[in-house]
């Protein structure tokens, strides 16, 4: 049953940075297995998506092209990364939250604030942990897409993005 949430997800514009951001993840994956120890980061956009971290050229193009191969060959949990901006923004929020509701009611007391300390750490604490497998069900369910479709790249260019090494991949589908 489609639901007016699944019409969002299925927006085209929204689509292509769900598939966009699911074949980043890809390509982080298979390059992070040939280059363990090499810090890496991406960001994806309706346009494709950048890359950046000091990869030498060719491994970024075949990792871009074997990504987007195993993605439409069924590989699709490759869209869901452990380091992915989803799980930070839900752990964050989620401690946040639980910090915030170990002082309602403290007032402008500062000894109040202070006796509840332990239990805003003890809550953040179990947000936490609840909100690894949340963050990794919003990323499957809602921020990345590891069915890319009609999907293709188009490009992939090596530049500067500030002070770092960057590539952009270009996609369309």
């Amino acid at each position: 049953m489609s639901t007016p949430f699944d019409f969002f997800l299925n927006f085209p514009p929204v689509s292509r940075i769900r598939r966009n951001h699911g074949l980043e993840h890809a390509t982080l994956h298979l390059l992070a297995e040939r280059f363990p120890h090499l810090s890496m980061a991406g960001h994806s956009d309706t346009g494709g998506f950048w890359l950046l971290g000091d990869i030498p050229e060719e491994a970024v193009s075949q990792a871009v092209a074997d990504a987007l191969q195993r993605m439409k060959q069924g590989e699709h949990h490759l869209a869901v990364h452990p380091n992915c901006g989803t799980n930070f923004v839900t752990s964050g929020s989620m401690a946040g939250i639980a910090g915030a509701a170990a002082m309602w009611g403290a007032g402008s007391n500062w000894r109040d604030k202070a006796e509840r300390l332990s239990l805003a750490a003890l809550l953040a604490t179990v947000a936490l942990i609840f909100s690894r497998p949340l963050g990794l069900w919003l990323q499957k369910r809602v921020t990345t897409s590891g069915h890319p479709g009609s999907l293709t790249v188009t490009e992939i260019r090596r530049t500067m993005r500030g002070n770092f090494p960057a590539y952009r991949v270009n996609t369309r589908g």
